[in-house]
């Protein structure tokens, strides 16, 4: 899977404590295998988000994205932080 990150995403992940950074970072790293998507937890948004999918780095912090094409290879990565980040 190939991620790219919006500015927004990461001036969001900038301001995470440190040690979420670095949980988050390795989360995207699982993401990348589609393999482990399971264990991430990764499920399609509905209402205002529609059309978005997200994903959980721990239970509650989230990761909020879309794919690029029609071909779930290319994911871009728009939002992280707790539930709130659904209302971006």
């Amino acid at each position: 899977m190939i991620v790219s990150f919006t500015p927004s995403f990461l001036r969001m992940l900038k301001h995470l404590p440190k040690e979420l950074q670095v949980e988050a970072l390795e989360k995207i790293e699982s993401f990348k295998d589609e393999k482990k998507h399971k264990s991430l937890k990764v499920h399609k948004l509905s209402g205002l988000l529609k059309g978005r999918y997200s994903f959980s780095v721990n239970y509650k912090t989230r990761i909020v994205f879309t794919f690029i094409t029609k071909n779930p290879k290319e994911a871009l990565l728009l939002a992280v932080g707790e539930h709130d980040v659904y209302k971006t």
